[in-house]
Protein backbone atom coordinates (compact mmCIF):
# COMPACT_ATOMS: atom_id res chain seq x y z
CA UNK A 1 0.00 0.00 0.00
CA UNK A 2 1.61 3.44 -1.03
CA UNK A 3 2.52 5.49 1.72
CA UNK A 4 0.05 8.50 2.09
CA UNK A 5 2.57 11.24 2.95
CA UNK A 6 4.16 9.85 -0.32
CA UNK A 7 3.18 12.66 -3.08
CA UNK A 8 4.27 12.81 -6.93
CA UNK A 9 4.76 15.88 -8.65
CA UNK A 10 4.95 15.19 -12.91
CA UNK A 11 6.12 17.64 -14.94
CA UNK A 12 4.27 17.49 -18.46
CA UNK A 13 4.68 21.26 -20.21
CA UNK A 14 7.39 20.78 -22.19
CA UNK A 15 6.86 20.86 -26.36
CA UNK A 16 9.84 18.58 -27.24
CA UNK A 17 11.07 20.13 -30.14
CA UNK A 18 14.11 18.11 -30.70
CA UNK A 19 11.46 15.48 -31.33
CA UNK A 20 9.82 17.35 -34.05
CA UNK A 21 7.87 16.63 -36.50
CA UNK A 22 5.70 13.92 -34.32
CA UNK A 23 6.06 16.06 -31.09
CA UNK A 24 4.24 19.57 -31.74
CA UNK A 25 3.27 22.62 -29.86
CA UNK A 26 0.06 21.67 -30.19
CA UNK A 27 0.30 17.82 -29.19
CA UNK A 28 3.71 17.21 -27.33
CA UNK A 29 6.13 14.18 -27.12
CA UNK A 30 5.10 13.25 -23.57
CA UNK A 31 0.93 12.48 -24.86
CA UNK A 32 2.10 10.07 -28.02
CA UNK A 33 2.73 6.96 -27.54
CA UNK A 34 6.27 6.90 -28.90
CA UNK A 35 6.91 3.12 -28.25
CA UNK A 36 4.23 1.64 -29.45
CA UNK A 37 3.13 0.47 -26.48
CA UNK A 38 -0.53 1.05 -26.26
CA UNK A 39 -0.01 3.98 -22.89
CA UNK A 40 1.56 7.39 -23.98
CA UNK A 41 4.36 8.82 -22.22
CA UNK A 42 2.77 10.52 -19.74
CA UNK A 43 0.07 7.57 -19.02
CA UNK A 44 3.70 5.22 -18.44
CA UNK A 45 4.99 7.55 -15.94
CA UNK A 46 1.48 8.09 -14.28
CA UNK A 47 0.93 4.35 -13.61
CA UNK A 48 4.74 4.02 -12.45
CA UNK A 49 4.25 5.80 -9.69
CA UNK A 50 1.31 4.59 -8.59
CA UNK A 51 3.34 1.93 -6.88
CA UNK A 52 5.34 5.27 -4.80
CA UNK A 53 1.74 6.77 -4.07
CA UNK A 54 -1.66 6.88 -3.65
CA UNK A 55 -3.28 8.34 -7.47
CA UNK A 56 -5.05 11.49 -5.33
CA UNK A 57 -1.61 12.55 -4.57
CA UNK A 58 0.25 12.86 -7.93
CA UNK A 59 0.03 16.23 -9.31
CA UNK A 60 0.19 17.16 -13.04
CA UNK A 61 2.40 20.39 -13.50
CA UNK A 62 1.69 21.22 -17.35
CA UNK A 63 1.04 24.38 -19.71
CA UNK A 64 -2.95 25.74 -19.73
CA UNK A 65 -2.99 24.38 -23.06
CA UNK A 66 -2.91 20.83 -22.55
CA UNK A 67 -5.49 20.56 -19.21
CA UNK A 68 -7.93 19.27 -22.15
CA UNK A 69 -5.21 16.24 -22.98
CA UNK A 70 -4.23 15.26 -19.52
CA UNK A 71 -7.39 14.63 -18.31
CA UNK A 72 -8.64 12.98 -21.46
CA UNK A 73 -5.40 10.81 -20.90
CA UNK A 74 -5.35 10.49 -16.97
CA UNK A 75 -9.00 9.61 -16.31
CA UNK A 76 -8.04 8.31 -12.49
CA UNK A 77 -7.29 12.14 -11.75
CA UNK A 78 -9.54 15.15 -10.24
CA UNK A 79 -9.33 18.16 -12.21
CA UNK A 80 -7.79 19.94 -9.29
CA UNK A 81 -4.74 17.59 -9.35
CA UNK A 82 -3.81 19.49 -12.59
CA UNK A 83 -1.95 22.32 -12.01
CA UNK A 84 -1.96 24.95 -14.82
CA UNK A 85 0.96 27.43 -15.94
CA UNK A 86 -0.04 29.92 -17.64
CA UNK A 87 3.35 30.54 -19.55
CA UNK A 88 6.70 28.49 -19.74
CA UNK A 89 9.00 29.22 -16.91
CA UNK A 90 11.25 26.23 -16.64
CA UNK A 91 11.13 23.60 -13.68
CA UNK A 92 11.94 25.93 -10.47
CA UNK A 93 8.75 27.64 -10.82
CA UNK A 94 6.24 24.88 -11.49
CA UNK A 95 7.81 22.98 -8.70
CA UNK A 96 7.63 25.82 -6.15
CA UNK A 97 3.81 26.11 -7.41
CA UNK A 98 2.89 22.30 -6.76
CA UNK A 99 4.91 22.47 -3.55
CA UNK A 100 3.07 25.18 -2.40
CA UNK A 101 -0.12 23.05 -3.32
CA UNK A 102 0.87 20.22 -1.34
CA UNK A 103 1.74 22.42 1.49
CA UNK A 104 -2.67 22.80 2.00
CA UNK A 105 -2.94 19.11 2.43
CA UNK A 106 0.75 17.89 4.08
CA UNK A 107 3.43 19.99 5.82
CA UNK A 108 5.16 17.30 6.03
CA UNK A 109 5.20 15.49 2.97
CA UNK A 110 7.95 13.01 0.90
CA UNK A 111 7.99 14.22 -2.59
CA UNK A 112 9.36 12.89 -5.70
CA UNK A 113 9.50 15.10 -9.14
CA UNK A 114 9.80 13.78 -12.45
CA UNK A 115 9.68 14.70 -15.90
CA UNK A 116 6.68 13.18 -17.75
CA UNK A 117 8.56 12.06 -20.67
CA UNK A 118 11.50 9.86 -19.74
CA UNK A 119 11.67 5.85 -20.58
CA UNK A 120 12.02 3.56 -17.95
CA UNK A 121 12.74 -0.32 -18.61
CA UNK A 122 12.77 -1.50 -15.29
CA UNK A 123 9.96 -0.33 -13.23
CA UNK A 124 10.56 -2.50 -10.32
CA UNK A 125 14.70 -1.33 -10.24
CA UNK A 126 13.13 2.24 -10.55
CA UNK A 127 10.48 1.81 -7.59
CA UNK A 128 13.06 0.50 -5.16
CA UNK A 129 15.44 3.37 -6.15
CA UNK A 130 13.02 5.99 -5.50
CA UNK A 131 12.05 4.01 -2.11
CA UNK A 132 16.08 4.14 -1.38
CA UNK A 133 15.81 8.07 -2.29
CA UNK A 134 12.68 8.68 -0.05
CA UNK A 135 13.92 6.96 3.13
CA UNK A 136 17.45 9.11 2.29
CA UNK A 137 15.29 12.21 1.81
CA UNK A 138 13.21 11.64 5.08
CA UNK A 139 15.90 10.80 7.30
CA UNK A 140 18.95 12.93 5.97
CA UNK A 141 16.43 15.97 4.87
CA UNK A 142 18.79 16.43 2.03
CA UNK A 143 17.97 16.96 -1.31
CA UNK A 144 18.33 13.59 -3.54
CA UNK A 145 18.22 12.75 -7.04
CA UNK A 146 18.81 10.01 -8.88
CA UNK A 147 22.30 9.49 -11.20
CA UNK A 148 22.12 6.94 -14.36
CA UNK A 149 25.07 4.80 -14.90
CA UNK A 150 26.46 6.03 -17.98
CA UNK A 151 26.66 3.58 -20.99
CA UNK A 152 28.26 6.02 -23.40
CA UNK A 153 30.07 9.43 -23.31
CA UNK A 154 26.55 10.95 -24.11
CA UNK A 155 26.76 14.95 -24.90
CA UNK A 156 23.44 15.26 -24.52
CA UNK A 157 23.42 14.53 -20.86
CA UNK A 158 24.11 16.49 -17.74
CA UNK A 159 26.87 14.86 -14.98
CA UNK A 160 26.84 14.08 -11.56
CA UNK A 161 30.25 13.66 -9.52
CA UNK A 162 29.72 11.84 -6.39
CA UNK A 163 32.29 11.21 -3.06
CA UNK A 164 33.73 7.99 -3.65
CA UNK A 165 33.88 5.98 -0.54
CA UNK A 166 35.96 2.70 0.56
CA UNK A 167 35.61 -0.14 -1.17
CA UNK A 168 33.60 -1.55 1.58
CA UNK A 169 31.19 0.86 1.50
CA UNK A 170 28.13 -0.70 -0.48
CA UNK A 171 26.11 2.33 -0.48
CA UNK A 172 24.20 3.24 -3.41
CA UNK A 173 23.70 6.75 -2.01
CA UNK A 174 26.47 8.91 -1.98
CA UNK A 175 27.19 12.80 -1.37
CA UNK A 176 26.94 15.11 -4.52
CA UNK A 177 30.47 16.96 -5.37
CA UNK A 178 29.58 18.86 -8.54
CA UNK A 179 26.67 18.97 -11.40
CA UNK A 180 28.28 19.01 -15.02
CA UNK A 181 25.81 20.70 -17.59
CA UNK A 182 26.25 18.91 -21.38
CA UNK A 183 29.65 18.55 -21.52
CA UNK A 184 31.83 18.04 -25.15
CA UNK A 185 32.97 14.49 -26.10
CA UNK A 186 36.51 14.90 -24.99
CA UNK A 187 35.48 15.36 -21.35
CA UNK A 188 32.28 12.94 -20.93
CA UNK A 189 34.86 10.20 -22.38
CA UNK A 190 36.93 11.40 -19.24
CA UNK A 191 33.95 11.46 -17.09
CA UNK A 192 33.40 7.15 -18.19
CA UNK A 193 36.69 6.95 -17.49
CA UNK A 194 36.72 8.11 -13.97
CA UNK A 195 33.66 6.27 -12.97
CA UNK A 196 32.75 9.09 -10.08
CA UNK A 197 30.71 10.82 -12.64
CA UNK A 198 26.75 9.35 -13.89
CA UNK A 199 24.14 11.10 -16.00
CA UNK A 200 21.89 13.37 -14.36
CA UNK A 201 18.45 12.10 -14.64
CA UNK A 202 16.51 15.26 -14.00
CA UNK A 203 14.28 12.80 -11.04
CA UNK A 204 14.57 14.28 -7.50
CA UNK A 205 13.48 13.44 -4.09
CA UNK A 206 13.23 15.76 -0.70
CA UNK A 207 10.53 15.79 1.81
CA UNK A 208 8.44 19.14 1.54
CA UNK A 209 10.09 21.12 4.52
CA UNK A 210 13.98 20.49 2.96
CA UNK A 211 12.64 22.02 -0.66
CA UNK A 212 10.96 24.80 0.88
CA UNK A 213 14.05 25.69 3.10
CA UNK A 214 16.45 25.27 -0.32
CA UNK A 215 13.80 27.64 -2.53
CA UNK A 216 14.12 30.24 0.90
CA UNK A 217 17.87 29.97 1.17
CA UNK A 218 18.78 29.71 -2.89
CA UNK A 219 15.47 31.21 -4.31
CA UNK A 220 13.92 33.60 -2.26
CA UNK A 221 11.87 35.59 -4.92
CA UNK A 222 10.29 33.00 -6.58
CA UNK A 223 9.38 31.51 -3.01
CA UNK A 224 8.35 34.48 -1.74
CA UNK A 225 6.32 34.99 -4.98
CA UNK A 226 4.35 31.50 -4.56
CA UNK A 227 4.25 31.87 -0.27
CA UNK A 228 2.16 35.75 -1.15
CA UNK A 229 -0.46 34.43 -3.03
CA UNK A 230 -1.27 31.06 -0.35
CA UNK A 231 -4.67 31.89 0.87
CA UNK A 232 -6.11 31.99 -2.63
CA UNK A 233 -4.57 28.36 -3.49
CA UNK A 234 -7.90 26.04 -3.78
CA UNK A 235 -10.02 28.86 -4.38
CA UNK A 236 -11.83 30.48 -7.43
CA UNK A 237 -9.09 33.13 -7.08
CA UNK A 238 -6.51 30.68 -7.76
CA UNK A 239 -5.67 30.68 -11.56
CA UNK A 240 -5.91 34.36 -11.77
CA UNK A 241 -3.36 35.16 -8.90
CA UNK A 242 -1.14 32.75 -10.62
CA UNK A 243 -0.98 34.12 -13.66
CA UNK A 244 0.00 37.17 -12.16
CA UNK A 245 2.57 35.34 -10.28
CA UNK A 246 3.88 34.02 -13.64
CA UNK A 247 4.16 37.18 -15.61
CA UNK A 248 7.20 38.72 -13.19
CA UNK A 249 9.02 34.98 -11.86
CA UNK A 250 12.29 34.01 -12.72
CA UNK A 251 12.44 31.80 -15.58
CA UNK A 252 15.01 29.40 -13.94
CA UNK A 253 15.50 25.46 -13.76
CA UNK A 254 16.00 23.57 -10.36
CA UNK A 255 19.23 22.09 -11.23
CA UNK A 256 20.76 25.31 -11.66
CA UNK A 257 18.92 27.85 -9.26
CA UNK A 258 19.04 25.07 -6.41
CA UNK A 259 20.61 21.52 -7.01
CA UNK A 260 24.18 23.16 -8.21
CA UNK A 261 24.48 25.66 -5.45
CA UNK A 262 22.93 23.52 -2.37
CA UNK A 263 25.77 21.75 0.12
CA UNK A 264 23.04 18.75 1.19
CA UNK A 265 22.44 17.08 -1.98
CA UNK A 266 22.73 12.98 -1.91
CA UNK A 267 22.91 11.09 -5.03
CA UNK A 268 21.25 7.32 -5.66
CA UNK A 269 23.41 5.22 -8.23
CA UNK A 270 20.73 3.76 -10.33
CA UNK A 271 20.09 1.55 -13.55
CA UNK A 272 16.81 0.81 -14.37
CA UNK A 273 16.82 1.09 -17.88
CA UNK A 274 16.74 5.03 -18.09
CA UNK A 275 16.91 7.53 -21.29
CA UNK A 276 15.15 10.49 -21.21
CA UNK A 277 13.82 10.19 -24.69
CA UNK A 278 15.32 13.99 -25.19
CA UNK A 279 15.83 12.75 -29.07
CA UNK A 280 15.42 10.68 -32.27
CA UNK A 281 18.94 9.29 -31.58
CA UNK A 282 18.23 8.01 -27.89
CA UNK A 283 14.95 6.62 -29.35
CA UNK A 284 17.06 4.54 -31.68
CA UNK A 285 18.41 3.12 -28.98
CA UNK A 286 15.90 1.76 -27.70
CA UNK A 287 13.54 -0.24 -30.23
CA UNK A 288 14.61 -3.50 -31.75
CA UNK A 289 16.51 -3.64 -34.96
CA UNK A 290 16.33 -5.10 -38.22
CA UNK A 291 19.59 -7.18 -39.30
CA UNK A 292 20.70 -4.08 -40.90
CA UNK A 293 20.63 -2.10 -37.57
CA UNK A 294 16.96 0.17 -38.88
CA UNK A 295 14.94 0.69 -36.54
CA UNK A 296 11.41 1.04 -37.84
CA UNK A 297 8.32 2.58 -36.41
CA UNK A 298 5.55 1.53 -39.00
CA UNK A 299 4.01 -1.34 -40.69
CA UNK A 300 4.79 -0.79 -44.46
CA UNK A 301 8.29 -0.22 -44.38
CA UNK A 302 10.65 -1.44 -47.57
CA UNK A 303 14.43 -0.94 -46.79
CA UNK A 304 16.85 -2.01 -49.21
CA UNK A 305 20.68 -1.69 -49.06
CA UNK A 306 19.76 0.75 -46.01
CA UNK A 307 21.52 0.67 -42.31
CA UNK A 308 21.53 2.60 -39.17
CA UNK A 309 18.34 4.70 -39.68
CA UNK A 310 16.04 5.86 -37.16
CA UNK A 311 12.43 5.30 -39.04
CA UNK A 312 8.98 6.82 -38.05
CA UNK A 313 6.08 6.38 -40.61
CA UNK A 314 2.22 6.20 -40.63
CA UNK A 315 0.73 2.92 -40.43
CA UNK A 316 -1.42 3.05 -43.27
CA UNK A 317 1.53 4.46 -45.66
CA UNK A 318 3.97 2.68 -47.47
CA UNK A 319 7.56 3.73 -47.32
CA UNK A 320 10.86 2.76 -49.81
CA UNK A 321 14.16 3.15 -48.70
CA UNK A 322 17.10 3.17 -50.83
CA UNK A 323 20.72 3.42 -50.48
CA UNK A 324 20.40 5.63 -46.72
CA UNK A 325 22.81 4.51 -44.45
CA UNK A 326 22.92 6.88 -40.92
CA UNK A 327 19.00 8.91 -41.03
CA UNK A 328 16.26 10.10 -39.57
CA UNK A 329 13.29 9.32 -41.43
CA UNK A 330 9.89 10.83 -39.59
CA UNK A 331 6.84 11.08 -41.64
CA UNK A 332 3.41 12.55 -40.54
CA UNK A 333 0.25 13.62 -41.58
CA UNK A 334 1.85 17.08 -43.30
CA UNK A 335 5.37 17.15 -42.70
CA UNK A 336 8.22 14.73 -44.05
CA UNK A 337 11.62 15.23 -42.40
CA UNK A 338 14.71 13.78 -43.43
CA UNK A 339 17.98 14.25 -41.02
CA UNK A 340 21.42 12.73 -41.22
CA UNK A 341 21.41 11.10 -37.35
CA UNK A 342 25.01 12.94 -36.50
CA UNK A 343 22.85 16.48 -37.16
CA UNK A 344 19.73 16.24 -34.62
CA UNK A 345 21.12 18.20 -32.44
CA UNK A 346 20.23 20.88 -35.09
CA UNK A 347 16.18 19.98 -35.47
CA UNK A 348 15.52 22.01 -32.42
CA UNK A 349 17.47 25.23 -34.71
CA UNK A 350 15.25 23.87 -37.57
CA UNK A 351 11.60 24.13 -35.41
CA UNK A 352 13.08 27.68 -34.54
CA UNK A 353 13.16 28.89 -37.91
CA UNK A 354 10.06 27.15 -39.02
CA UNK A 355 8.19 29.74 -36.23
CA UNK A 356 9.44 32.36 -37.46
CA UNK A 357 8.66 31.94 -40.71
CA UNK A 358 5.06 30.92 -43.30
CA UNK A 359 5.79 27.33 -42.07
CA UNK A 360 4.80 28.16 -38.74
CA UNK A 361 1.68 26.29 -38.42
CA UNK A 362 3.78 23.08 -39.13
CA UNK A 363 5.19 23.53 -35.68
Amino acid sequence: MPNPKNFCIIMAGGIGSRFWPMSRTANPKQFHDVLGTGQSLLQQTFERFMAICPPENIYIVTNAQYRDLVLEQLSEIGKEQVLLEPSRRNTAPCIAYANHKIAKREPNASIVVAPADHLVLKNQVFVESIETALDQAERSQNLVTLGIKPSRPDTGYGYIQFETEPSSAKSNVKRVKTFTEKPGIELAREFLKSGDFYWNSGIFVWTLPAILEAFKKYLPEVDELFEGISEHYNTEQEASQIAKVYSVCESISIDYGIMEKADNVNVVLSDFGWSDLGTWGSLFTHIRKDKDNNAILGKNVVVQSSKDNMIQVPAGKLVVLQGLDDYIVVDTEDVLMVCPKEDEQKIKQIVTDLKASKNAKFV
